[in-house]
């Protein structure tokens, strides 16, 4: 069996950490708040140094390299933070750093890690693929690997957050987080159990690249065939030895979400919260706005990561008005005459809702003579203004199509 990381050697590197890292803020989130009916806080991990809590391990693993070591320089995979975070410690150190990248890595994490200094090859479609890429690097050149997650001084050094979690907030019940590879977690509640056994520590995943589950069922680490989520932070197709092993000692319970919830949690973070955070980063207040966890309040969620991509966060935007009923697509066919269109959206309009784009189309061999179909993007005020909406237009006469039925 796996010896355990103790909390002596989170606070080991917690001194390391001492002027390195920040202690990000822990904010209070009154809409989480009210739902959950006792207070909830954000761990603020995406104001850390590099956009997440990766540096914090990172940073630990290399400052305790020998001085051979440190020459040989270091390499390292991910799809962004652990990148960025092994990049920006490598430079503290003073060692040179390559990292592997998928190919389909976010390009602002690929330019975020060149500007600290590491030099990028982008290699496979996934943090495992470009792994094994880091591997065979490191066995030609010499360089030590930094594993994301599955190291001792790496999960020593993320469970430094506990630590900080505990001191802002003593009387919190739950602690609720992301998880991928598991060294986040596996810190976490390192530090947690050994300070506040109580304390209940919860991971989440996506759905779409939950390894934990079935793993913690089977007894071992599991890999997934395949796996694919918009939270590329924690697409992560198997656990790590050493932190299935904490995973399975200390953590009270792991659950998974929907590409939807994550989006709905992402939009409420920034709607509300004010707050940048990656898919990743949110899939903790995802679990919830979902109710798919039983949680006792003091909740503290942790926000792991900010490092988003604009134009995912656009896309994510749209995703999370969609699915909070606020984004409405929809497919109206209706006669073709002079005057039918500008009906049409006066009605939708009438009901005080915002078409945001019109797309009007005669040539589908499936209309009838003298019909057209007219796809329209509305802006809504929630489910039930879209359900008023739809009801309003159908009574009208209109055939209506959400894009979900089509």
């Amino acid at each position: 069996m796996t010896e355990l990381v103790g909390l002596a050697d989170v606070r080991a590197a917690r001194e390391l950490l001492a002027g390195i890292t920040r202690t990000t803020p822990l904010e209070p989130s009154r809409p989480l708040s009210a739902a959950l009916g006792g207070p909830v806080w954000l761990k603020c991990e995406n104001v850390q140094r590099a956009g997440s809590y990766k540096v914090r391990g990172a940073y630990v693993r290399i400052s305790r390299l020998s001085a051979a070591e440190r020459d040989r320089g270091v390499v390292a995979a991910s799809a962004g933070n652990h990148a960025q975070g092994v990049a920006l410690a490598a430079g503290l150190v003073g060692t040179r750093a390559t990292v592997f990248m998928p190919v389909n890595a976010p390009l602002p994490k690929v330019a975020a890690t060149k500007g600290y200094g590491a030099q990028v090859e982008l290699a496979g479609h996934t943090v495992d693929e470009s792994l094994v890429a880091a591997q065979t690097f490191a066995e030609r050149t010499g360089a030590v690997l930094i594993h994301p997650f599955d190291h001792r001084d790496v999960i020593a050094g993320q469970g430094t957050v506990a630590l900080e979690i505990l001191e802002q907030c003593p009387d919190v019940k739950t602690i609720i987080t992301g998880v991928g590879g598991g060294g986040l977690i596996s810190g976490m509640a390192v530090a947690a159990k050994a300070l506040r056994p109580d304390v209940r520590l919860i991971g989440v995943q996506a759905a779409g690249a939950a390894a934990y589950p079935p793993s913690l069922v089977a007894g071992e680490p599991v890999r997934l065939p395949t796996f694919s989520t918009i939270a590329d932070g924690i697409a992560v197709g198997r656990p790590g030895d050493i932190t299935f092993s904490h995973v399975r000692e200390l953590v009270d319970e792991v659950v998974t979400v929907s590409e939807e919830d994550i989006s709905r949690a992402l939009l409420m973070l920034l709607e509300r919260g004010k707050q940048v955070v990656e898919p990743a980063g949110a899939v903790g207040v995802a679990a919830l706005m979902a109710g798919v966890v039983q949680v006792e309040t003091p909740v503290v969620a942790v926000l792991s990561g900010g490092n988003i991509d604009p134009l995912l966060l656009l896309r994510v935007i749209e995703h999370g008005l969609a699915a909070a009923g606020r984004y409405l697509r929809v497919t109206v066919r209706c006669s073709d005459r002079p005057g039918q269109l500008a009906s049409l959206l006066s009605e939708i309009a009438g009901h005080r809702a915002n078409v945001v784009d019109v797309e009007h189309q005669r040539a589908n061999p499936h209309l009838g003579l003298g019909e057209v179909e007219v796809a329209l993007s509305v802006e809504t005020r929630g489910v039930e203004h879209s359900g008023t909406l739809i009801s309003a237009l159908r009574a009208s006469g209109y055939q209506v199509v959400l894009a979900a039925e089509s």
